[in-house]
């Protein structure tokens, strides 16, 4: 019985060492494209497991970002232009197929491009 016990000890210490594979989150890449004249600041959505934006501040135009999200995630790209104006557009592509355009134009103005990814990968 002890010899039992000491066994099943030994292969929990073995396995305890064994670190698990961490499961990869299913992406599809997503194409955020910004263009125009002027200056803006551009927050848009990547891989990342807490679903928080990435913000870019006074980005010379044109910009274009290929970049990976999570499926089940809405893809989105903002932009704002800066206090001299302008005009400023963005684009969503999903794996290559265009999906939304919006513009902003004027002091301060804003323009929001967002898609819908699958929640399974198809």
């Amino acid at each position: 019985m002890l010899l039992a016990c000491g066994g099943l000890v030994g292969y929990g210490v073995l396995n305890a060492e064994e670190k698990p594979e961490p499961c990869a989150v299913p992406t599809a890449e997503v194409t955020y494209e910004v263009t125009g004249e002027g200056r803006v600041d551009i927050s848009y959505l990547a891989r990342s497991e807490s679903g928080t934006a990435t913000v870019e501040k006074g980005v010379a135009l044109p910009w274009k970002k290929s970049v990976q999200v999570p499926l089940g995630k809405a893809p989105i790209v903002a932009i704002v232009l800066d206090g001299k104006g302008g005009q400023a557009a963005c684009t969503l592509a999903i794996r290559g197929n265009h999906v939304q355009r919006a513009t902003a134009m004027g002091e301060f103005g804003r323009a929001t491009c967002t898609g819908e990814l699958p929640t399974a990968d198809r």
